[in-house]
């Protein structure tokens, strides 16, 4: 289905494919494909497809088309008692970080930051939705991010998806943090104020207290951009560190080419000497 932006027809198909080859049976939400300016129709339409689902007892799991823009609008209306009547995972990242943090905030229920494009990708979900044990991710010491870090460990559920998604949800009622391992990845839009406007507006308006610490996915398109001296990098350490908590870097996972796939909600250990966020099993 398609909570925010619509897909093109062939990668709708592409990712149908991956499905059943996993042997699963494919349903399509009736208004995947639909258009309404850049978003898969109408809010109530897009909503109806979620919540058809979630009150069908043959659904095992909802997989979103892609991110893109419009999920925001639709996360406080989902039907909740169905949800928490027959939790389901939902997959999905980018602007879908708005009906993860919506699931977790009023239903407890796991989901995955991940999407099926890319045979790494595909197989990264694949496990966490079809196997037991718990998923550990380790530090890449060639990702940007590795070189941010502040050491200790911390064990909470894992919370959190697209930076900026998070940042646009303070106000809504949508943020709850507390007791957290906060997991944040962004690609570049703008310039690095971006991103500092971002984690500041976390910061300053308490909806990073109480977290107990934080793992760092992809910052694709920061590599190379500076602003008079200072990079991405500056700034992570320059607000996360303040937190007084474990921070980690270096975590394969959000968007760009072939991305891990990460839970969301079940309770990890994040060990940032060792470099390492080690999650108990996905789904049950």
């Amino acid at each position: 289905m398609s909570p925010a932006s619509f897909p093109e027809q062939e990668d709708l198909a592409e990712s149908v494919r991956v499905l059943e080859s996993w042997g699963l049976v494919v349903e399509i939400g009736e208004h995947a494909l639909d258009r309404r300016g850049y978003m898969a129709g109408r809010d109530a339409d897009r909503l109806a497809d979620l919540n058809d689902a979630y009150r069908d007892p043959g659904v095992r799991a909802l997989f979103a088309t892609r991110g893109g823009a419009g999920a925001y609008r639709i996360a406080h209306d989902l039907d909740f008692d169905a949800v928490r009547a027959d939790p389901k995972p939902l997959v999905g990242f980018s602007d879908i970080t708005s009906l993860h943090l919506a699931l977790w905030k009023h239903c407890r229920v796991t989901g995955i930051h991940g999407f099926l494009s890319g045979a790494r990708s595909a197989a990264s979900t694949r496990s966490l939705l079809m196997e037991t044990e718990p998923a550990v991710l380790h530090r890449d010491p060639s990702a940007f991010t590795a070189a941010v870090r502040v050491g200790g460990a911390a064990t909470g559920n894992v919370v959190g998806g697209h930076l900026g998604t998070l940042a646009w949800s303070v106000g809504t009622g949508l943020l709850d943090l507390d007791g957290t391992i906060l997991f944040v990845e962004a690609p570049r839009a703008v310039g690095l104020g971006h991103v500092d406007r971002q984690l500041t507006q976390l910061i300053r308006s308490g909806s990073l207290r109480g977290v107990r610490g934080v793992a760092l996915g992809r910052f694709p398109g920061f590599e190379d951009y500076t602003d008079r001296d200072w990079s991405v990098l500056d700034v992570l350490r320059d607000r996360l560190e303040a937190l007084d908590v474990p921070v980690a870097g270096g975590i394969d996972v959000g968007h760009g080419d072939q991305p891990l796939s990460l839970a969301l909600g079940p309770v990890a250990e994040l060990d940032a000497d060792a470099g390492t966020l080690t999650i108990d099993q996905a789904v049950t």
